[in-house]
């Protein structure tokens, strides 16, 4: 289950990565799951933390961007998917830590013409601590 802190509560979200939108990387709260943040962090002790980043390349902006989300978004899938029993994963990137797309432009000749080649990389790293209930 991934986790997302709003005011004082952790609610349970889902992957919203859209490279349309002014923030590419979002979550969206489904709200089956809502705890009490103070109470949750007394009870539950990071085991371990993730820090995801992607990047791509290519000659349609849009289309680099998708792939560098959809990179990103398989390595939170990925983590999700090797949880173990009664973990849980919380997103730690929040403020002026949280990541964003960030693209470089450079002009490149393709047969002739000239071309824009996009680069597009997540910094800073989506950070993700994985949570266990204190023994």
């Amino acid at each position: 289950m991934l986790l997302r802190t709003y005011g004082s509560k952790l609610q349970s979200v889902e992957l919203n990565f859209d490279s349309k939108a002014l923030n590419e990387i979002g979550f969206r709260r489904d709200r089956q799951v809502a705890l009490d943040r103070d109470t949750f962090l007394a009870e539950h002790e990071r085991i371990s933390l993730h820090e995801f980043t992607a990047e791509a390349d290519g000659h349609v902006h849009d289309e680099v961007e998708q792939e560098a989300l959809a990179r990103l978004e398989a390595h939170v899938r990925a983590a999700l998917t090797a949880l173990g029993e009664a973990e849980l994963i919380v997103v730690e990137s929040e403020g002026t830590d949280y990541p964003k797309t960030r693209q470089t432009t450079r002009n490149v000749v393709v047969e002739g013409e000239n071309r824009l080649h996009f680069t597009v990389h997540i910094d800073p790293p989506l950070r993700l601590g994985v949570y266990r209930a204190k023994a």
